[in-house]
């Protein structure tokens, strides 16, 4: 059932829940919201890259770093559907454009992103974009362009944000993703392993997720890519172990979302893959160019996923499994999934928090 009544004691029963337990719990809930032989495979076009204002201290396009990588002016609409038509034709049905903005700009740019919103999704794709803080206007534009899901991720915890970015409040990334929750566009919002945080840090994270209503219908769970020049070049690395603990616990928290196995996939070998999926991960990125988004972000091609996928017998999901983006997603309260004890919370749960498969 969909819960959104969680507390941190009873996140952190079920992230401490013993391993393989916490596997098998997720992949139990997971085929009760999910078709488990299905994984969504995903395009990351940056159609503006670099010379970014803001200061995140992961990221390779922030314009008060010293990176490789260098600032492109935004891309043509002809050159990004080109992208997107080859994406289309290897599997990809969900095509997401990132730009390095700190926000959107109602301006002739913006009008450019919209054109290429609205033809995208003519082609019978998913369109998801992430442009930085947008009001509720823009999202409104988005929407009426076609837009399927907007990304604007939480990064990490509250506590923890400004240890790693200054030039914007956890409040305003909390105010985006409102201003999109006004329209009929799906929010994918989730965060970034390997920070510098701690665990209570991330269950933190997953706090704010699970107690928003409705939650949020996509969950990226991305592993740092540690860029040279980033203040966070020289991070400790997270291990498998603890990805696949988060993705697991994200899983049962979040039951109905689907959760992107996204940035630091490419560093894991095709049994860890596995592991991810059956822990619950529904969803890839993946490339012809090996990047996912910029040359600092390593991806696995197109031929190499379809071969993992045909070697673990999943199949492609199709695009708008969910219905049309231009209709309302109908959303179910806990109570009207049956299991409500009357006072206003809903079993199975326990004190502890602790997973139980009926979840």
């Amino acid at each position: 059932m969909i819960r959104h009544d969680w507390t941190r004691a009873q996140i952190q029963g079920v992230y401490e829940t013993p391993l393989m337990e916490l596997i098998h719990q997720a992949g139990i809930v997971h085929r009760r919201h999910h078709d488990a032989g299905e994984v969504q495979v995903c395009k990351l076009i940056s159609i503006k890259t670099g010379a970014c204002p803001e200061d995140c201290s992961y990221c390779s396009q922030s314009s008060r770093y010293a990176t490789d990588i260098k600032p492109t002016a935004l891309m043509e609409k002809d050159e990004v559907m080109d992208i997107a038509r080859r994406a289309k034709a290897s599997g990809v049905t969900r095509v997401c454009m990132g730009a390095a903005w700190r926000e959107v700009k109602d301006n002739k740019q913006f009008d450019r992103v919209l054109e290429m919103v609205r033809e995208v999704n003519d082609m019978g794709v998913e369109v998801c974009c992430t442009l930085g803080m947008l009001t509720e206007g823009q999202a409104k534009k988005l929407e009426d362009a076609g837009l399927y899901a907007y990304n604007h991720n939480l990064d990490t915890s509250a506590e923890y944000y400004d240890k790693v970015i200054t030039t914007r409040t956890f409040d305003d990334r909390l105010k985006t993703i409102e201003n999109v929750r006004k329209t009929n566009v799906t929010v994918c919002c989730g965060g970034i392993l390997g920070l510098g945080e701690t665990e209570a840090d991330r269950l933190s994270m997953l706090h704010t997720l699970a107690t928003m209503s409705p939650h949020p219908e996509s969950v990226p769970i991305n592993v740092l890519s540690k860029v040279a020049g980033t203040p966070f070049e020289n991070n400790p690395d997270v291990s498998i172990w603890e990805t696949i603990r988060m993705i697991a616990t994200t899983r049962v928290v979040i039951p109905a979302a689907t959760v992107r196995l996204s940035a630091g996939r490419a560093k894991m070998s095709a049994e860890q893959q596995a592991l991810c999926f059956m822990a619950g991960a529904n969803s890839i990125f993946s490339s012809e160019t090996k990047v996912m988004l910029t040359s600092a972000v390593p991806s696995q091609s197109y031929d190499e996923d379809k071969a993992l996928l045909n070697t673990l017998g999943l199949k492609m999901r199709p695009p708008f499994k969910d219905g049309h983006p231009h209709e309302r997603r109908a959303y179910t309260s806990p109570c009207d999934e049956g299991g409500c004890n009357g006072n206003g919370s809903c079993e199975p749960k326990s004190e502890s928090g602790r997973v139980v498969a009926s979840m």
